[in-house]
């Protein structure tokens, strides 16, 4: 069993119509039609907001946040956000407000409407349960109604997921020779396979998942493993051990974009398009390769494309643009092994997500990787994001609610064709314009 959250409505216009979520995903709730759930108003005066609140969930979890709605969110009669009454409706998308965590039994209203949340949580594999209940009741299935699951594992008090990893990475021949990075997620590490060439060796450590989410988190390796483009850093191998998997690929010696240009500024016109000309090939044969062998019919869609997912391999004219972590990290979050959720995400990888990645989180198509290219391909010209995130505004707010600065207001040397074509490719609402990364770069050498 899949661990579920569920979203009743039991009170308003739309009572006993219910939303069930098996997967990692965001849910915006409000009365536009891009919205689901969408809440239909009780009365002709609206009091549901067009984007009222985010259900962000990665179950067995789940949290509200409100988006600066004019009424309000309250979870068990407590306000958790509302915009101040001489705020406009954008003005208050811009503001932060808290999140509320939920759990099975919270009542979320949203103007005459009531949610309620319930939770199918099934144990870990391998895990003792025990279960505490307000009156004393043991659950006869696997819905936490009032009460806490806990979980406990028959390990040693020094286990450490991610050094038994490396051991299995170690075991299979690989020799770790120093750390690179670490992240929120794991670790990674430069390597070399017996006496053979570099290698980057990177740990994922798994929060939390089913059987079903490393099955599916394997799945995508597999997929990703059938990738073979001079623009895609090649993968190599894979494995697991307990709660963590290791993977190797090809070792850029140039290191990310966003480091370079951390050295450099801004780059030139000439060398930033140059860069993301190489990157669009990448994504043009990702996004139409056949993967039968994977059981994906064609194509595979990144989901995380920013200056630091793209490397930098060789010098001079011989250097090239390849894309990194094609979709492993996001996979890792999608199978809910992560236990991460978007609202905790930084504003750093916000930056680069279009409007309708946030909308539609789940089903995303490759014109959201053909908007992030273009929006680091502003980046690397400016210096900038596309969009303004003034301190303390909500980053998921300003996604919705704003739009990219034209570049020229960056940097007026920018030729005005150029300008032209990116302003274009950054249009994401209501939906995406430039859709395709052939189409891209057809404009970008066009407007050279």
């Amino acid at each position: 069993m899949n661990p579920t959250v569920t979203l009743s409505v039991v009170e308003g216009p739309l009572r006993g119509t219910t939303f069930v979520y098996d997967e990692r995903t965001t849910a915006i709730a409000g009365r536009a039609d891009d919205c689901s759930p969408r809440i239909v108003d009780a009365t002709d005066r609206p009091t549901v907001s067009r984007h009222h609140c985010l259900f962000d969930i990665n179950p067995p979890s789940i949290r509200v946040r409100d988006f600066g709605s004019l009424n309000g969110t309250h979870v068990n009669g407590y306000e958790i956000g509302r915009r101040r009454p001489d705020q406009t409706p954008e003005e208050g998308a811009r503001a932060a407000y808290r999140e509320a965590d939920l759990s099975a039994g919270d009542r979320i209203k949203l103007g005459s409407s009531v949610l309620e949340v319930a939770i199918a949580a099934p144990p870990p594999e391998h895990a003792n349960l025990t279960y505490d209940s307000s009156d004393g009741r043991i659950a006869d299935d696997l819905i936490d109604s009032g009460g806490q699951w806990h979980w406990s594992f028959d390990l040693d008090d020094d286990y450490d997921p991610a050094t038994a990893a490396l051991q299995v990475a170690k075991d299979a021949g690989y020799e770790v020779i120093r750390e690179l990075g670490r992240g929120g997620q794991g670790a990674v590490f430069l390597a070399r396979q017996g006496s053979g060439n570099l290698g980057a060796l990177k740990v994922l450590l798994a929060a939390s998942g089913s059987s079903r989410a490393h099955k599916d988190f394997r799945r995508e390796i597999a997929i990703l493993a059938g990738l073979r483009h001079r623009n895609i850093v090649t993968f190599h191998d894979s494995g697991s051990e307990g709660g963590a998997f290791f993977f190797t690929s090809e070792y850029c010696d140039g290191g990310s974009v966003d480091n370079y240009v951390a050295r450099t500024g801004p780059l030139s016109v000439y060398e930033a398009v140059h860069i993301v000309l190489q990157a669009l090939e990448g994504l043009q044969y990702a996004h139409t390769a056949p993967l039968a062998d994977a059981g994906v019919r064609r194509g595979v869609i990144h989901r995380d494309i920013k200056p630091a997912n793209l490397l930098l391999s060789g010098e001079g004219r011989d250097r090239i643009t390849k894309i990194g972590d094609f979709g492993l990290a996001k996979a890792f979050d999608f199978a809910g092994l992560s236990g991460h959720t978007m609202t905790g995400a930084v504003a750093g990888t916000m930056a680069f997500m279009p409007r309708p990645q946030m909308i539609d989180f789940k089903y995303a198509k490759p014109d959201v990787d053909v908007w992030a290219m273009a929006a680091s391909l502003y980046w690397m010209l400016t210096g900038r994001t596309p969009r303004e995130f003034p301190l303390g505004a909500d980053p998921i707010g300003i996604v919705l609610g704003t739009d990219a600065v034209p570049i020229q207001h960056r940097n007026p040397a920018i030729p005005d064709q150029l300008a032209s074509v990116i302003d274009r490719a950054l249009i994401d609402r209501p939906g995406i314009v430039v859709t395709s990364a052939k189409e891209l770069a057809d404009r970008l050498r066009a407007a050279l």
